[in-house]
């Protein structure tokens, strides 16, 4: 299989934006004292941990990522969400809390192109150059993903979405759980399968099925949503893992707890594995919607990204993690 031409990730950065086009943001809005009332364990998959053959010397993958070399890896045993965290989760914890994220203190965030209403796209006068399918909206954030004229009510059940890093790190705090690392995060979505691409296997749809929420068309002009969804779907759409897990491959991407290095492999040890020396980057994980083989095939489990801690897109989100 010949090596895929190496192509950025479907993500935009914050500082992809114009400088002084926007403001920047006031200082970090931190949750109030006021704690989740649930256990932190609550609703979350308990997963016994053990080795685990991560990363992949696959030619298929991105070698300017850092997926491998492919080792053997010890994690300890830890708890995770089932699912990316829900607009609903969300909303509570923002109600509970009054945090306010860094999309609503930038004043903008990244919607993707084709979601905009034409009334919306009049007032966009921003464009990245290096990602031109982002629009620069001003007004969206989390509760208006398309910006000021969209809302969430009919997506409760859907991953929230424009929050960065910062945003997931803050709702863990309220919370009591964290995000996980990267090496939870692969370990878990294997779903206890090794060396595979995908979490359910090999083939990306065995049997014709669709086993997950990627661009179907031509990417970035022309989706056919013939797995079901143009944007996010339900956060439990589609088979679970082994571990009844779900989309742990496309439908957004997912924060990670650790800084993005391309020498992740090389640079952490074998047991619990985190890279924590600042970069400028934090790893993200899982693909998404946008994401397709001819441009941004990172939806298999040994994929990796990242983005700038404070960067929010219509495609980014994240799940919870925990240990006792």
């Amino acid at each position: 299989m010949e090596q895929p031409v190496v192509k950025a990730c479907c993500a935009a950065r914050r500082k992809d934006g114009l400088a002084g086009t926007h403001p920047d943001p006031s200082p970090s809005a931190r949750p109030s004292a006021t704690k989740c009332s649930s256990s932190p364990i609550e609703g979350l998959v308990k997963l016994p941990g053990g080795e685990f053959v991560m990363g992949t010397d696959s030619r298929e993958g991105f070698a300017s990522d850092g997926e491998g070399p492919e080792r053997l890896v010890r994690v300890d045993p830890f708890y995770i969400s089932p699912h990316a965290v829900t607009n609903a989760q969300f909303e509570r914890f923002v109600a509970e809390t009054g945090y306010v994220t860094e999309a609503e203190r930038f004043g903008w965030s990244y919607v993707f192109h084709l979601f905009v209403s034409e009334e919306t796209k009049r007032q966009v006068d921003n464009v990245p150059q290096a990602t031109p399918w982002w629009y620069i909206v001003n007004g969206a954030y989390w509760a208006k993903p398309e910006g000021q004229d969209s809302d969430i009510r009919d997506r409760m059940d859907h991953p929230v979405v424009h929050v960065s890093w910062h945003d997931a790190e803050a709702y863990c705090n309220w919370s009591g759980q964290r995000l996980p690392t990267e090496a939870e995060w692969e370990y878990a979505a294997r779903g206890g399968l090794e060396r595979k691409t995908y979490p359910w296997g090999d083939l990306l749809k065995p049997n014709g099925e669709h086993r997950c929420n990627i661009w179907q068309g031509k990417f970035p002009v022309k989706n056919n949503a013939s797995d079901g969804y143009e944007g996010t779907a339900p956060v439990d759409a589609y088979k679970p893992n082994g571990y009844g897990l779900y989309n742990m491959a496309g439908n957004v991407w997912e924060w990670c707890a650790d800084w993005f290095s391309p020498t992740y492999h090389r640079a952490t040890p074998n047991v619990n594995p985190r890279f924590d020396q600042p970069t400028g980057k934090r790893s993200m994980r899982g693909g998404s919607y946008l994401c397709h083989r001819s441009y941004c095939n990172r939806y298999r489990v040994a994929a990796r990204s990242s983005n700038t801690p404070d960067s929010s897109t219509g495609n980014s989100g994240f799940r919870v993690a925990y240990s006792e």
